[in-house]
């Protein structure tokens, strides 16, 4: 997974901060403070408190799933250029969640029954104390009513965290599912 996300919306979007050094120690109290991060924001969006979800993202985060392709070994890409499910920044996340809250949410009524499984959390330090790059996976499990199959998408995750004066907040997040065929109904869905 590369650690800087590329974007059609422009080279200062996104962070630059990249990971420095091998993973921290499960011990460490970085790494701690950061699995629990990503534990309590999986709460968050299983019980789709989105707007709480919200107030954890920092004012510049950069919410990014390119679409996967399958290339022949050696071809150095395995992402469409210029594509991506989601390339987001605070303001196109925050209309998406104030939509779920309108009548025109048909792809949430009802609601979606979540549920985010999250696993082989990493985390490494950056050149700034107040920043760590944390890599994890997702497991998410959909389900959408009584009528249709469950849906599961799995995906690698890197995340910025930062640390501000109202506490660690998602700075940056670069999805990677691991199809290149997506087996889900709609992708009104956070991961």
């Amino acid at each position: 997974m590369s650690t800087r996300p590329t974007s059609p919306l422009g080279e200062d979007y996104a962070s630059t901060t990249e990971r420095t050094g091998a993973t921290l120690p499960f011990d460490d109290p970085r790494h701690l403070l950061a699995h629990r991060w990503l534990v309590d924001e999986a709460y968050l969006l299983d019980a789709q408190d989105y707007a709480t979800w919200l107030d954890l993202l920092t004012d510049d985060i950069h919410y990014f799933m390119p679409v996967r392709v399958t290339t022949a070994l050696g071809a150095g890409f395995d992402t469409a250029r210029d594509m991506a499910h989601f390339d987001e920044d605070k303001y196109s996340l925050s209309r998406r969640v104030a939509r779920f809250a309108t009548e025109h949410a048909w792809t949430e009524d009802p609601p979606s029954r979540l549920r985010h499984h999250l696993s082989l959390v990493r985390t490494f330090a950056t050149g700034s104390p107040d920043e760590l790059v944390v890599d994890s996976a997702v497991l998410l499990f959909r389900s959408r009513g009584d009528v249709r199959e469950p849906a599961i998408v799995s995906a690698g995750r890197e995340d910025l965290l930062r640390s501000t004066p109202e506490g660690w907040r998602l700075a940056r997040r670069t999805i990677m599912v691991d199809e290149s065929v997506l087996r889900i109904q709609n992708l009104a869905v956070f991961l």
